[in-house]
């Protein structure tokens, strides 16, 4: 697996990262955690070395499968997890918190569950609007330093944003979401995440799975499914959309690839700081995503592509329903 460097902060990791959400919510029936265990060690001996949770995922179970799933391996990995919100005693989330004393109790549950002395990588997983983000970068700054949390990240962020926070504690990589139908960070993100030296990790590369030509207008959903409640994957919104999908399998017949690939290897040629984070759980997808990295798209693919989807109209909000960043 080939290795690239998150930025200034020189965050070593594999060009594909693994997203580990979907072990534990939102895509239907959560697998068994062994097999999930197994999985994740799996993606590890393929040359994976980014896995990316949060404490909202379950909430908290995602992020104590990855530590048990990682402990054998911790010396070859970097865990990315992420805090944002207040829980209730039932698990049930209560609203976004970014309060210093509410990130500290948040990255101490995170170290336990994840069975680590400190994160790689720490995000903070939505912007709240009620504590200045140089709050929040000053108080895991204090963290760095206490040798609990090892680099700084913010997700669904905008660039002012970004700048302010960067000014207090330099931030090593933004979350955002990022694919060839949710393209909003190129206006202002990407440009200043290059300016300031800040890799980026997209989440969701693959549109939420639509991406990979799997999808169609005749699919159900089922009601843990977090698709069935998007505008994105109304049937309607997904017989439009199949364009795109018909772009990424004319490109995939010809380079012998699959669409997901061709998905991926246009985020990876975007810039080399650039490291998605598909997710799946199944072992041939694994591969199949894997693969994208030995794909070399040419300068003159790259602007096929970017003509016929500049073409396209991609309908329905994107994946969180949000259009504009804070």
């Amino acid at each position: 697996m080939q290795k690239r460097k998150l930025g200034k902060r020189k965050v070593e990791v594999s060009a594909l990262g693994l997203g580990c959400m979907g072990m534990s919510m939102n895509y239907g029936a959560v697998p068994d955690k062994k097999d999930m265990i197994a999985f994740i060690r799996t993606a590890v001996d393929r040359g994976v070395t980014l896995f990316d949770t949060a404490e909202a995922y379950g909430p908290f179970t995602n992020e104590e499968l990855v530590g048990e799933a990682l402990a054998p391996v911790r010396d070859r990995v970097v865990i990315a997890t992420k805090f944002a919100f207040s829980y209730g005693p039932n698990g049930e989330r209560l609203g976004l918190n970014s309060q210093p004393a509410h990130i500290k109790h948040a990255v101490n549950g995170s170290l336990k569950r994840l069975k680590v002395e400190a994160i790689d990588l720490l995000y903070q997983h939505r912007v709240d609007p009620n504590v200045p983000i140089e709050d929040v970068a000053g108080t895991v700054k204090d963290l760095i330093h206490a040798g609990k949390v090892k680099h700084f990240g913010l997700s669904e962020v905008g660039a002012k944003t970004i700048r302010r926070a960067h000014a207090v504690q330099p931030v090593a990589a933004i979350q955002n979401e990022y694919s060839l139908w949710a393209r909003d960070s190129e206006a202002e993100v990407l440009p200043t995440c290059e300016e300031l030296g800040i890799g980026f990790v997209p989440w969701s590369p693959l549109g939420q799975g639509f991406l990979t030509g799997k999808v169609d207008a005749t699919m159900t959903f089922e009601p843990t499914d977090v698709r069935s409640r998007f505008p994105r994957f109304t049937p309607e919104a997904r017989k439009a959309n199949l364009a795109m999908v018909d772009l990424l399998t004319q490109i995939a017949a010809r380079k012998k690839a699959t669409p997901a690939q061709i998905a991926l290897a246009w985020l990876l040629a975007q810039n080399p700081w650039i490291v998605p984070i598909p997710g799946t759980r199944k072992l041939e997808r694994l591969d199949e995503n894997l693969g994208a990295a030995a794909i070399t798209l040419t300068a003159d693919d790259l602007r096929e592509i970017e003509s016929a989807a500049s073409k396209i109209t991609v309908h329905g909000p994107r994946g969180t329903g949000r259009e504009q960043y804070m």
